[in-house]
């Protein structure tokens, strides 16, 4: 393929998304296909010789689309929202065709210094405490990472070292496999797994402490924890608290969490993967309570800031932290820039050693939407998903499991777990919108979350259309079958009773 055949290709691309986000309404929002669908309909082997990229398009139309789950459609209410925007796809095209590996600063200086100017402009606006901007006198500073799984990991990781340093200094005794064997991490059961995966990966267990009756993990529970753990010998590391919830869009109490991190030289890292951005929403003000104190936090911009997956913000209290426990130099990736001030070398502030230019991305969705679009943006799922909660206070036949945040709303039908499964299974099968069920303490409930690219007041009429069309429907079918039921059994009793006398005019 030549420049001339790429840009036709291209054109022919663009067209072909902008058609499919630009009617995506017109399809179910789940496919309609089975396991091994695509298995059987391409070929086991790559094909020897070239193909046309008109056969290639085509072929993405014929047998691709068809298995696509339309995460962009605002038919989709499940997990929560992964964002696309017009100029986050441009930003990605370009990075892809600028084709960079930004792992240090002479690998593209460009690629590193727009990350900390981005990086930067997003702790402003989210309206992070000083110390996590670049530009601040301190160690200070954020990193683009691939996800909020990556970016607790790191956490996790630079936490691990940094209490093996401290503890081999304090017990020079001890051995660093004796250190190693004792080292526990905390969070809340209503956590991410990613959350106690990081743990898995680090060879270090991770407690999920029981939340309160709102979902929240406070200070008492940490302390407690914490406490009886020191008593039997082991030393605690990390506590990775959760703005946002997984399944309720809980907060946790970091404000409380902090204190008690604080005695116990426990790093805290709150992971605010959904609900951080309404950090920049003045009526959300109270989120960014206790954000002062904590060693780490992280947001994606793929969740609510319409810029493309995969892009997850992490900011550092202190990078040296993280940049201790990752260091590895070899001759080869060293440059004569290195060690200067407000440039860092962001390979040392991650996993892997290669990074993609995602902040180019993030430049053009900012400058292109501005600050004043993107909170317009997080206010516009607020308000879509409070007309949903109002629909299902208005409805006596649900209620709402917790209290609305964001643009999540948790609900059910009313009465035993069998109605509210059957609801979602019904929902599922016609395939008109998408949500999922979560659990708590044994109630089974519904999570409906704003998604899509540009979801309307008419969108989520239409979900509430679907959902309480469905429950009617069942409801009547239960009626029906309970009343056969019922037939049945008096038949039962009536073929008994004649079988009763039958047996008493033979006697």
């Amino acid at each position: 393929m030549d420049a001339k055949e790429f840009r036709e290709f291209g054109k022919a691309a663009v067209d072909y998304v902008a058609d499919y986000l630009e009617n995506i309404r017109e399809h179910d929002v789940l496919p309609a296909v089975d396991p091994g669908y695509l298995l059987q309909l391409l070929p086991k082997q790559m094909p020897e010789a070239p193909e046309a990229w008109r056969e290639i398009l085509s072929d993405v139309d014929r047998v691709i689309r068809p298995g696509i789950t339309h995460w962009q459609s605002p038919n989709m209410h499940a997990y929560y929202p992964t964002s696309v925007s017009y100029p986050s796809i441009v930003g990605d095209i370009m990075a892809n065709g600028f084709g960079i590996i930004g792992f240090s600063w002479i690998c593209s200086p460009a690629c590193t210094e727009l990350e900390v100017v981005v990086m930067d402009w997003l702790a402003k606006f989210l309206k992070l405490p000083s110390h996590f901007l670049h530009e601040s006198e301190g160690p200070g500073g954020g990193v683009i990472q691939g996800s909020a799984s990556e970016a607790v990991l790191v956490a996790v990781l630079a936490a691990r070292e940094q209490a093996v340093r401290r503890e081999r200094e304090c017990h020079p005794e001890q051995s660093e496999s004796e250190i190693r064997g004792k080292l526990i991490a905390y969070s809340s059961d209503q956590s991410n797994s990613c959350i106690e995966k990081a743990g898995v990966l680090a060879a270090m267990p991770i407690k999920l402490l029981p939340a309160g009756e709102d979902l929240v993990l406070r200070g008492a529970a940490l302390k407690e924890a914490i406490e009886r753990d020191v008593a039997a010998g082991l030393i605690p590391v990390i506590c990775v608290a959760t703005l946002g919830t997984t399944g309720t869009c809980a907060y946790d109490d970091i404000e409380s969490l902090a204190s008690i991190c604080e005695q116990h030289q426990v790093w805290l890292h709150v992971d605010a993967a959904y609900a951080g951005g309404a950090f920049a929403l003045d009526e959300c003000a109270e989120l960014r309570r206790g954000l002062d104190r904590v060693d780490s936090l992280n947001f994606n911009l793929h969740k609510f800031m319409l810029v493309n997956f995969d892009c997850s913000a992490m900011w550092l209290r202190d990078a040296n932290k993280v940049i201790d426990s990752f260091n590895v130099d070899r001759i080869y990736l060293k440059h004569k820039h290195e060690g200067q001030t407000q440039i860092p070398d962001f390979r040392h502030w991650q996993i892997p050693l290669g990074r993609r230019f995602r902040a180019l991305k993030v430049w053009i969705t900012f400058r292109t939407l501005g600050a004043q679009g993107l909170r317009a943006h997080m206010r516009k799922h607020i308000d879509l998903a409070i007309q949903f909660e109002n629909l299902v206070k208005a409805d006596e036949r649900f209620e709402l499991v917790a209290p609305r945040a964001l643009g999540l709303v948790c609900f059910r039908a009313k009465g035993d777990n069998e109605v509210t499964s059957q609801l979602l299974q019904r929902l599922m099968e016609r395939k008109k919108i998408y949500m999922v069920k979560a659990e708590h303490r044994g109630q089974l409930f519904l999570r409906f979350v704003i998604c899509g690219m540009d979801p309307k007041p008419s969108d989520i009429q239409f979900a509430w259309s679907e959902i309480e069309t469905q429950l009617t429907s069942l409801c009547a079918e239960q009626q029906v079958n309970a009343r056969k039921a019922g037939e049945l059994s008096e038949l039962t009793h009536h073929l008994s009773g004649l079988q009763l006398t039958n047996e008493t005019l033979q006697r």
